[in-house]
This record gives C-alpha cells, sequence and structure tokens, in this order.
C-alpha cells in the first residue's frame, strides 16, 4: 500500500512556508519597480497590481527543492532533470515576456525548443493505449504527440489566467490529483507526486493574495511555469503507466483544455489569429454573463475538482487520498476568506 511519504508531505508545507513570506515580498518590489499590471480594455482589474507571481511561485518551488536536500530528503528520478530545468526556462521565458511583452509567435518559438530539449531529457509520451490492441509504440510520433501537449496544457494555463483566483485553483487542484494519483498507478512515481504536492503548496500560499481582489497576478511566467510542471509531471506519473490510465491527464486537465480548444476554434473561424488575446475566453463569457468574479472561478473551479475526484476513484486511490483531495479543497475556500478578511483590514 502506497502512502503520503514524509518527503512529499514535507516539500509542500515548506512550500507554502516559504511563499507566504516570498509573495508579499515580490508584490513590495514590483511596486518599487513599476512591474504593474494596469487596466486597458481587455483587463477586468482596478489600479495597479503586480504581475509576477510567478516569481514567488517559482522560487517558493525551486526553494524548497534546496531545503529537502539540506534535510537529506535528495529527490532523484527519471525525467527529474528535464522537469526542473525546463520548468525555470519556461518560467525565464515568462518573465521576460511580463516585462517586455515579447511577440506571441517568437514566444512559441522559444516554447517549442524549451518542450524539445525536455523531450530529449526523456520526459515524453512513448506509447498509446488503445482498447483490443493493448499498447502501441509511437515511435516518431512521440515527438509531436509529446510537444503539442506540452506546450498546449502550459499555454491552456496561461489562457485561464483571465480573472482572480481561477488558474491558481485550477493548477492547485490539478496538481493534487496528479500527486495522489502518481502515487497509486502502476508503476508509481514517487518523485512525480513529490514534485506536483510542491507546486500545490507553492500556489495555496499565492492564491491567498490572488483571491478577489488580488494584490498579486500569476503573469505569463508563473502560468507557463504551472501549466508547464503540470504537463510534465502528468506525462512522467500518469501518461507513462499501462493500460486506460494513462488517459486521467485529460479529465484532471479538462477546464483549461476546453478553454484553449474553444478559443483557438473560435479565433481561427473568425480569421484570426489563435496566439492574439481577447477577452472571449469561457470565463469572459461567464462575466458578461453577469456573474460575478467569485462565482465564475467557484462554478469553473467546482468542475476542475469534480474532474479531479472523478480521475483519483478512476486510479483506484483509497479512500484516505479521497479525503485529502477534499481537504485540499476546503483549503482553497478559507484562503479565499482569510485573503478578503485581510484585505479588508488593509
Amino acid at each position: 500500500m502506497i502512502k503520503l511519504t514524509q518527503a512529499q508531505i514535507t516539500g509542500a508545507i515548506i512550500a507554502y512556508l516559504l511563499g507566504v513570506f516570498i509573495v508579499p515580498i515580490v508584490i513590495y518590489f514590483s511596486d518599487k519597480a513599476g512591474l504593474v499590471d494596469v487596466p486597458n480594455e481587455r483587463k477586468i482589474h482596478h489600479g495597479k497590481i503586480s504581475r509576477l507571481g510567478g516569481v514567488a511561485v517559482w522560487l517558493s518551488v525551486m526553494l524548497t527543492f534546496l531545503s529537502l536536500v539540506l534535510l537529506s530528503y535528495y529527490p532523484s528520478g527519471q525525467g527529474l532533470s528535464g522537469i526542473i530545468a525546463g520548468g525555470s526556462l519556461m518560467f525565464l521565458l515568462g518573465l521576460v515576456d511580463d516585462i517586455f511583452c515579447l511577440n506571441a509567435k517568437f514566444k512559441l518559438f522559444i516554447q517549442v525548443a524549451i518542450a524539445t530539449t525536455v523531450i530529449l531529457l526523456g520526459v515524453n509520451i512513448e506509447s498509446i493505449y488503445l482498447p483490443f490492441a493493448n499498447h502501441i509504440e509511437l515511435g516518431f510520433w512521440s515527438y509531436p504527440i509529446t510537444l503539442l501537449w506540452i506546450v498546449g496544457i502550459s499555454n491552456a494555463i496561461n489562457f485561464i489566467d483571465g480573472i482572480d483566483g481561477l488558474a491558481g485553483s485550477v493548477v492547485t487542484i490539478s496538481s493534487c490529483a496528479i500527486g495522489i494519483i502518481a502515487m497509486v498507478v502502476a508503476p508509481s512515481s514517487p518523485i512525480s507526486a513529490l514534485v506536483a504536492f510542491i507546486l500545490l503548496g507553492a500556489m495555496l500560499s499565492f492564491l491567498t493574495y490572488n483571491y478577489n481582489p488580488a494584490k498579486i497576478f500569476m503573469g505569463d511566467s508563473g502560468a507557463l511555469f504551472a501549466g508547464f510542471m503540470l504537463a510534465t509531471l502528468s506525462i512522467t506519473g500518469i501518461a507513462k503507466t499501462s493500460g486506460p490510465l494513462m488517459y486521467l491527464p485529460l479529465l484532471i486537465l479538462a477546464v483549461p483544455m476546453l478553454d484553449v480548444a474553444y478559443s483557438s476554434i473560435r479565433r481561427i473561424m473568425k480569421g484570426q489569429s489563435p496566439f492574439v488575446a481577447d477577452s472571449e475566453h469561457i470565463h469572459h463569457k461567464l462575466l458578461h454573463a453577469g456573474l460575478s468574479q467569485d462565482v465564475a472561478v467557484l462554478i469553473l473551479a467546482s468542475i476542475s475538482f469534480a474532474c479531479a475526484i472523478i480521475a483519483i476513484l478512476i486510479a483506484g486511490s483509497l479512500s484516505k487520498y479521497y479525503i485529502f483531495a477534499v481537504v485540499v479543497v476546503i483549503l482553497l475556500f478559507i484562503l479565499n476568506l482569510v485573503s478578503k478578511s485581510i484585505k479588508k483590514r488593509g
């Protein structure tokens, strides 16, 4: 019976505690340096808000790894170097974009280059399961399929980062599900679970300051980093398993996948580039229907949570893992209430 190890629990706690201290520092630095998001016709927030939340999330994750090394929980495993290096490169790309506003096609080119490097380091989908045919080796097709998955999910998280708390909530729920499932499938992937729980802890601390009204935004640096981590962890932790369970990431990440598919198809049908940002995403549609930001986040996060729970149950997780996932979601709502209370007093 596979249990949540001390290293994974410790990693999540350390990442959360680090984030609680790092996020306010990033907010202060952003304000002093003028690295803030200014409202325009496509954005719904008011006032100037830090757009460097990704710095806090990335630092929390990376410093947690250093802490685990110092605590003698040295994390090692197949694909770890690719995940950490690729995630850091994706973070740097997003950070440069947050500061200098890069061309969309240039960003896509760099994303493809990063994903290609990661694939060469062993993070790839080597085979797929088909009914009555078991696993089919992809061969040459392994590269384009893995590339599409990594780049697609990285941008999908960026796409849903349009209202306070939405992307962070979805990432938290998804990383929780990936971490749990990575421990219970065969073969299990403890290292993927560890990284997923570290990301969970870092994102929970970020959400304390990101719920409506937000004091900090994830920015491209945070969204691309988190999306990349979810994409690669779902490969090493779940997609490499045997049987139909390899498709569970499609269920776990259903919300961002549906949004990126809907947005891309809609733009193409209008004769527009799928890379041009607009205010017609699913969360914008909910706002246009008269719903508040909080309600829109609640609806989409609830859908994400339902998909995650179904995926966990399909994977055959024990009841305590189900309870763990429920506890994480309860923490999301508590953080929402706490953050609102802090902002009102501030």
